[in-house]
C-alpha cells in the first residue's frame, strides 16, 4: 500500500461537499477512545436443533382448509411437507399471481416476459437492471449450490409449498386464474429452487438489492456498462440496439446517497407488555408493521397446525414458504420491526495505476485481480426472445458498484485510482426458514431464544416477543457484518468514515487490508438484546431506548446510533407507555386497540397551541416567502389566516371526521424540514427533548409554504381527513377503480403512532395506477389527496389469559390480490368504516363454530 492513511478518500471528499451544503456533517453518536468494548453477554449458541417435524408418509401430501370469516385459512396437516402443501394452496387461491410476479423477479425472468423496460418502449430498462443485477449477485446460482445442503425441514418446506402452487395450477388451469395473470406466457409451473431462489433474494433486501442500478452501472474505466447482443460484447465496436436512458438510471442509483430520510421506508410499531402492565399479569403484544399494500412485501394471514406439534396463528410475507413471520402460539406472541442496523459494507479499493485497466487492485501490499463474467439473459424484443449478454466484475469483497461523480471505477476528483465494491452479510443467508419454524415451535423463552442463538435468518428485523407469563424479550438479530476489532475502532473514530456514514446512510470502509474485511455476521451473544417484565418496544429507532428505564449501549456500531434523537413516533410510543391506557396504568386488550386507533400525533401536542397563538398575533399580516419559480427564486405573499382558522377549528386528531388535519400536515411537511424549537436535544432527556416551538418568523414561513402546497390542489381548508385521505383499488390494466374509501390514520412527519402514506413502492409489475404529488409533499392535486398505499398492514394484539389465547387482528388491504374475489377489499371495508380489528379463531372450537369452508386437498406423490 503507497498511500498514507492521511490521504483523503475521493468518496469523502464528495460527501463533505455535499454535507457541507445541508449545512454539517457531525454525527449524533458518542465517540469515546480506540477501545471497543463488547457487551457482557456470554452466552454460547447451542448447537443442537430443537424443531423435529414429521416426514410425510412417502405416498402422499394431504392437508385440510378451513376458511373463516375475512377468508382466514386454518390448514391442518400430519406432516411439514404436506403442510407447506396446504399452504401454499392456500397461499394461491389468494395470491397465485402475486406469487408468480416475485419468482419471476428473483429469477431474473422480467425481460423474457415483459421486454427490458417496465415501461416498454421507455429506454427505463428497469427490467434488465432487476434482472441482470439480481443474475450479478447470484441468487440463483447460490440456490442451485446450496439446496442440497439445506436442512430437512427448510426442503420440507420449500417441496411442500411448491407442490402447492402447483397442485392449484393443474386444478384451475391457468386461464381460470386470477385476470392478473390468466392466461399470460408467465404462468408456469414453480419448483423448490423457484423458492429458495426467493428467499436468497428477500434476504439481500435490506442490502444489495438497494444497489441495482449500481451494479448494472458498473464497468472498468474507458468500456461501456451497456449490455450487448454479442456474446463477445464489445468486441469488434458491436454496441448494443437497446434504447438506453443513461441519465435515469444514474438518477435512480443516485437515489441511495441522498443521506435523506426515506419518506417511503419501511417501518413498524413492537411492543411486548409484561406481567407488571398488563392488567391480567400476562403477556400482551402489539404488532403493527407498516409496509406497502401491492406488490412483494404484501403480508398473508394465516393459521397452520401438526397435531400435537404446531400450533401457530399470524401472518408472513408473500413468497416465503409456509412459516409464520409474525405471529402467536400457546406460549408466546411475537412481532417484528424494521431495523436500523446495517447489513452491507461498501468497499474502497487502491487500485494500481501500474495497470490503466482498473482490473488490479491492492490489499495489504499485495495485487488481485477483479474477476470479469459474462451473464446471458433471453430478453423478449418485439415479439421474440433474443439473448443479451452483459459483463459484470467482481473483487474478493463482493460485486463492483459504480455511480458517476460519487463512486467512480477510475480516476476521481482527487486524481486516485479508486473503484468500489459491495459485500452484503445476507448473502447466501438460507436461515429464514428454520428461524421462524424455531420460533414457530417454541414452548417457551428459552426455546425462543434458542432459535437466535441456532439460527441468523430474521434478516433485517428487531424482534420483540412475550410469554404467557408475562416475560418480554428484545433482541436486534438482524444479519450484521462481523467487523474485527480494528475495523470497528475505525468506523467508529475516523471522521471522514463517519461523515460518509451520516451522509449516505451506509458504511465505508477501504478495501486495503483483510483486517477491514468482515467475517460472517455478529453472533447473538453480540446482539443488543433486554429482557423485562414491564415492557419492551421498538418504532425503528436503534435499539437504545427498547426501554429507557435501561438504555442499552456498546454495541457494534453497525446496530445503529445510541445517544441520537427519537423519531416523532417513538416519542409518541414512549408517551403512550409511560402513561399506560387506564387510570390505573395497566393496559387491556380493549386498551391497546384504543391506543392504536387514538389518532394522536406527538408533533400536534407539541406545538398546536404555541402555532396557533402565533397565528392570533400574526395571522391578518401577509406572510413573505421566496419560492422557486422557472429556475430562479420569486419572493410572494402569503395569507395564512384561511389556515389559522383551520388549525383553530381542528381537534388535534387524525380521524375521518377531524376537519383541518391535512392543513397541519403541510405544515409538518415544512416543519420537518427546519424544525423550530426551543429547547434542543438532550442525551439526558431523549424523550422529552426537543420541545416547546419557537414561535418565530420562520415557522409563519412554514405555514405560508403549507398554504401554497394546498392552494395547488384546490383542496379547502376544512376539509375532513377521510375527504382527503383515501385507499383506491386499481382496474386491471392499472388505471384508477374511482371509488375512494376514506381512511383515517396520521403518518411519520407529524409523530402519528397508526401510519399511513402514499410513498410506497411496491416493486411488482401488477398494474396499478399512482397519482403525482405536489413538490415537496405527499399530497396530489390529480387525486385531490393523499392515496395510501403503504403503513399499518397487519395489525395483531395477543393477550394471554388463564382461558388460553385472546386474540385480535386485521389485514387492513385484505387477504387477496384477486379483483374476483371477496376477499380483495372485505377487511379493507371495514377499516374504512370504523377501524376495529376481529377475533383471531386459533381453538379448534372457535374455528368450528366459525367455519365457512371447509376442503381436503392431496396429491399422490410419484
Amino acid at each position: 500500500m503507497t498511500r498514507t492513511h492521511a490521504t483523503r478518500l475521493f468518496w469523502v471528499s464528495a460527501l463533505f461537499c455535499a454535507i457541507s451544503f445541508l449545512g454539517g456533517c457531525g454525527g449524533e453518536e458518542t465517540v469515546g477512545d480506540d477501545t471497543y468494548t463488547q457487551n457482557p453477554d456470554t452466552e454460547n449458541p447451542d448447537t443442537e436443533n430443537p424443531v423435529v417435524v414429521n416426514p410425510p408418509s412417502g405416498e402422499q401430501l394431504s392437508a385440510q382448509i378451513r376458511r373463516t370469516d375475512y377468508g382466514v385459512p386454518h390448514i391442518k396437516a400430519d406432516d411439514l411437507e404436506s403442510l407447506a402443501f396446504g399452504i401454499g394452496y392456500a397461499f394461491s387461491q389468494d395470491n397465485a399471481c402475486l406469487l408468480l410476479d416475485i419468482v419471476i423477479r428473483y429469477n431474473s425472468q422480467r425481460s423474457k416476459y415483459y421486454g427490458p423496460d417496465k415501461i416498454p418502449g421507455s429506454g427505463d430498462l428497469k427490467n434488465l437492471v432487476t434482472d441482470f443485477s439480481f443474475l450479478a449477485l447470484g441468487i440463483r446460482e447460490q440456490a442451485e449450490q446450496g439446496y442440497a445442503s439445506q436442512s430437512d425441514n427448510t426442503k420440507a418446506l420449500l417441496s411442500g409449498y411448491s407442490k402447492g402452487f402447483n397442485h392449484y395450477l393443474d386444478v384451475t388451469g391457468s386461464e381460470s386464474l386470477d385476470p392478473n395473470c390468466a392466461g399470460k406466457p408467465w404462468v408456469r409451473a414453480i419448483d423448490e429452487l423457484d423458492l429458495l431462489t426467493v428467499m436468497l433474494g428477500t434476504a439481500l433486501l435490506p442490502g444489495s438489492a438497494y444497489f441495482l442500478e449500481s451494479i448494472f452501472l458498473a464497468a472498468p474505466p474507458n468500456t461501456s456498462y451497456e449490455p450487448t447482443f454479442s456474446a463477445g460484447l464489445h468486441s469488434a465496436g458491436i454496441k448494443s440496439p437497446l434504447k438506453m436512458d443513461t441519465g435515469q438510471l444514474v438518477a435512480e442509483a443516485k437515489q441511495t446517497f441522498t443521506g435523506v430520510e426515506n419518506p417511503a421506508a419501511l417501518g413498524s410499531n413492537g411492543w411486548a407488555i409484561g406481567s407488571q402492565l398488563s392488567k391480567n399479569g400476562k403477556g400482551m403484544l402489539l404488532a403493527n408493521p407498516h409496509f406497502p399494500f401491492a406488490g412483494i412485501l404484501r403480508f398473508w394471514q394465516f393459521h397452520a397446525t401438526i397435531p400435537g406439534q404446531l400450533d401457530v396463528m399470524g401472518s408472513s410475507l408473500a413468497g416465503l414458504p409456509g412459516v409464520v413471520n409474525l405471529g402467536f402460539n400457546n406460549n408466546l406472541a411475537w412481532t417484528h420491526t424494521y431495523s436500523t442496523a446495517e447489513h452491507i459494507i461498501v468497499y474502497e479499493l487502491d487500485l494500481d495505476e501500474s495497470d490503466p485497466s482498473g482490473l488490479t487492485y491492492i490489499v495489504d501490499g499485495e495485487p488481485r485481480t477483479i474477476v470479469e463474467k459474462t451473464l446471458a439473459l433471453d430478453v423478449l424484443l418485439g415479439n421474440s426472445l433474443t439473448p443479451v449478454y452483459k459483463k459484470v466484475y467482481y473483487s474478493d469483497f463482493g460485486p463492483m458498484i459504480v455511480l458517476p461523480d460519487m463512486l467512480p471505477w477510475g480516476v476521481n476528483g482527487l486524481q486516485r485510482f479508486a473503484a468500489y465494491s459491495l459485500k452484503d452479510a445476507n448473502k447466501a443467508n438460507s436461515d429464514m426458514a428454520d428461524h421462524w419454524l424455531a420460533m414457530n415451535m417454541a414452548s417457551n423463552m428459552e426455546e425462543f431464544k434458542q432459535a437466535f442463538k441456532q439460527y441468523d435468518g430474521v434478516i433485517f428485523n428487531n424482534t420483540i416477543a412475550t410469554d404467557r407469563d408475562g416475560n418480554t424479550f428484545y433482541i436486534d438479530d438482524s444479519t450484521v457484518p462481523n467487523l474485527s476489532q480494528v475495523a470497528e475502532t475505525e468506523l467508529r473514530n475516523d471522521p471522514e468514515l463517519r461523515a460518509a456514514r451520516e451522509y449516505a446512510g451506509f458504511s465505508f470502509l477501504r478495501g486495503t487490508s483483510e483486517r477491514y474485511n468482515f467475517d460472517g455476521a455478529v453472533p447473538y451473544e453480540k446482539a443488543p438484546k433486554l429482557e423485562r417484565t414491564d415492557y419492551v418496544q421498538n418504532t425503528n429507532d436503534s435499539y437504545w431506548l427498547t426501554n429507557p428505564n435501561q438504555p442499552l449501549e456498546g454495541y457494534p456500531a453497525l446496530y445503529g446510533y445510541t445517544n441520537s434523537k427519537q423519531s416523532l413516533r417513538s416519542r409518541m410510543s414512549h408517551r403512550y407507555l409511560a402513561s399506560g391506557a387506564g387510570a390505573d396504568g395497566l393496559f387491556t386488550l380493549d386498551e391497546l386497540e384504543s391506543v392504536l386507533f387514538s389518532e394522536r400525533a406527538f408533533l400536534a401536542e407539541a406545538v398546536l397551541d404555541d402555532l396557533l397563538e402565533l397565528c392570533g398575533e400574526e395571522a391578518n399580516k401577509p406572510v413573505s416567502v421566496q419560492i422557486e419559480s422557472e429556475g430562479s427564486l420569486e419572493t410572494v405573499l402569503v395569507d395564512i389566516e384561511p389556515a389559522c382558522v383551520s388549525l383553530s377549528q381542528w381537534d388535534g386528531l387524525f380521524k375521518k371526521d377531524s376537519r383541518g388535519a391535512h392543513v397541519f400536515r403541510e405544515f409538518a411537511q415544512q416543519f420537518q424540514e427546519d424544525p423550530q424549537w426551543k429547547v434542543p436535544f438532550n442525551e439526558a432527556d431523549p424523550i422529552n427533548t426537543p420541545n416547546t416551538l419557537d414561535a418565530n418568523d420562520e415557522v409563519l414561513r412554514h405555514l405560508a409554504r403549507a398554504v401554497l402546497v394546498l392552494e395547488k390542489t384546490g383542496i379547502p381548508y376544512n376539509a375532513a381527513l377521510g375527504d382527503v385521505q383515501f385507499v383506491e383499488l386499481s382496474n386491471l390494466d392499472g388505471t384508477a377503480s374511482g371509488e375512494k374509501l376514506p381512511w383515517e390514520g396520521a403518518n411519520n412527519i407529524e409523530g402519528g403512532f397508526n401510519v399511513f402514506h402514499g410513498l410506497g413502492n411496491d416493486n411488482s409489475l401488477i398494474p396499478r395506477h399512482s397519482y403525482a404529488t405536489v413538490s415537496g409533499s405527499q399530497i396530489s392535486a390529480e387525486g385531490q389527496g393523499y392515496h395510501i398505499n403503504q403503513g399499518s398492514s397487519w395489525i395483531m394484539l395477543v393477550n394471554f389469559t388463564e382461558q388460553g389465547v385472546d386474540a385480535r387482528g386485521l389485514m387492513t388491504y385484505s387477504q387477496s390480490i384477486d379483483p374476483t374475489s371477496e376477499h380483495r377489499d372485505d377487511q379493507t371495508r371495514l377499516y374504512s368504516e370504523q377501524p376495529r380489528l376481529q377475533p383471531l379463531y386459533f381453538t379448534e372450537d372457535d374455528i368450528k363454530a366459525n367455519t365457512l369452508s371447509d376442503i381436503t386437498v392431496e396429491l399422490d406423490l410419484d
